[in-house]
């Protein structure tokens, strides 16, 4: 039996996976959730098998409760459903451990076969998505690569924090992270701090 979590700020989508899996066999609906942290409240009590979520939702995106469930949860297999079909916003799903990722104007059919593909432990990467160049086992050896932390702190400089306020969130030092933001800039041949911040923001979805 799939217990199945599913997490989405739209209802409607709610409703319309509802009512395409309650009836269908060796699946179980356990909860549904609006945001990411109603999904981690959600998880913890329930523990599904498979969740199906959203990036974009209040409070915390898709992409941080993935990482947290897979960190806490590390049996629940993840499924992103979503209108992002960027190379980058599909790449830190993988990151953060999702087995699967599929586009909302894909069929509610082909929804119930990723779901059944990521419950079998295997990867589904839904069809209209280009994936050249995209391999979840495979390092990323290109130059300009940063590195787990130094993405942690470009994923808050694109939320306009500041240095002070990243230090704070990650318990770091304000030293470590001006020192991060200096190596990043130099990483990824920018020339400033202003270059930085679009960077961040060209990187960051548009939710």
């Amino acid at each position: 039996m799939i217990r199945l979590a599913i997490a989405e700020d739209h209802q409607s989508l709610i409703d319309g996976l509802t009512l395409l899996l309650k009836y269908e066999e060796g699946i179980q609906i356990v909860g549904t959730a609006n945001d990411g942290d109603a999904l981690l409240q959600l998880v913890k009590r329930k523990e599904p098998n498979v969740v199906v979520t959203d990036i974009r939702m209040p409070k915390m995106d898709g992409i941080q409760a993935t990482k947290i469930i897979k960190k806490e949860y590390p049996h629940i297999k993840v499924l992103a459903f979503t209108m992002f079909d960027q190379e980058e916003a599909i790449k830190q799903m993988i990151r953060a451990g999702a087995s699967g990722y599929i586009l909302k104007n894909t069929s509610l059919k082909e929804v119930l076969n990723a779901i059944l593909v990521v419950a079998e432990g295997k990867i589904y990467v839904d069809p209209n998505i280009n994936v050249d160049g995209i391999n979840p086992q495979k390092k990323d050896n290109r130059k300009g690569i940063l590195t787990k932390r130094q993405m942690e702190i470009l994923a808050l400089i694109a939320q306009g924090k500041t240095s002070r306020e990243i230090a704070d969130e990650l318990f770091i030092g304000l030293h470590t992270v001006d020192t991060h933001r200096k190596n990043m800039i130099r990483i990824l041949g920018l020339k400033g701090k202003g270059e930085l911040l679009r960077y961040a923001l060209d990187k960051k979805y548009k939710f």
